[in-house]
């Protein structure tokens, strides 16, 4: 409680046998990925919930949900762990968790007034590109990071990082180019989300070939989410977390 007992000296454990590190960075490191992960929940109602709800629910959705299945997870004796679940950096903790949590969010709020027959695209193309840069860049520590040391895997983790996400880019931008007539810096940052998201949970087993083939099928399989699944079901997912997630 309020970390007591936690000191300078504390440690925690690592992946490699013998190698440790302080345990404030840890704490600080897990702090990250539960913030990420309600922010991303977040993303599918913004526009049409309060303030004061959003400060109630970040809190009861982190303890009842999000705790509970980062230790299934991750901790040594957590039930999906026991079940050899592979999961590097947060695909089902953070990604699948918040997806399915978005999307059940969005319906029990409703749409907004006007969705869909009103055009809602975002207000600024440029926030958005520099928010997907933000995104991008911060990845390569939550995925690389995520191997709690300076090694190989790390580096490997960065790498296919790089080459999932300029995949799903670039086949997002050549499924928006071929359905819609033209490309769009929307659908590439979309994409580019996608493909972060899709290589998480494997950044630190596949290798380059494997991470752009993620990278690919994410992106089209993300786009078919965003675009005719949404229409399909009419759920008002503001930012397409369901979809990109």
């Amino acid at each position: 409680l309020f970390l007591a007992g936690v000191t300078p000296d504390s440690t925690a454990a690592t992946f490699t046998d013998g190698v440790v590190i302080p345990e404030y960075v840890f704490i600080c490191f897990q702090m990250t990925f539960a913030a990420i992960t309600v922010a991303l929940v977040l993303g599918s109602v913004v526009e049409r919930m309060k303030f004061s709800a959003v400060m109630v629910f970040a809190l009861i959705w982190l303890t009842i949900v999000y705790f509970p299945v980062a230790h299934m997870v991750w901790a040594g004796n957590g039930y999906f762990f026991g079940l050899g679940a592979l999961d590097f950096a947060g695909g089902t903790v953070v990604h699948i968790n918040a997806g399915v949590s978005a999307l059940v969010a969005c319906l029990i709020l409703g749409k907004r007034i006007g969705f869909p027959k009103e055009p809602m695209p975002p207000h600024s193309m440029t926030l958005t590109g520099v928010g997907t840069g933000l995104l991008w860049v911060g990845w390569f520590g939550f995925n690389a990071g995520s191997q709690l040391a300076a090694d190989g895997t790390a580096g490997m983790a960065l790498a296919v990082t790089q080459l999932a996400t300029a995949g799903a880019a670039l086949a997002w931008m050549y499924a928006e180019w071929i359905t819609h007539g033209k490309p769009s810096v929307l659908g590439i940052a979309s994409g580019a989300v996608a493909g972060l998201v899709a290589i998480t949970p494997a950044s630190g087993s596949v290798g380059p070939m494997g991470a752009i083939a993620i990278g690919l099928f994410s992106g089209l399989g993300c786009f078919y989410a965003a675009t005719r699944l949404k229409r399909a079901f009419g759920y008002d997912d503001t930012l397409d977390v369901f979809g990109v997630h």
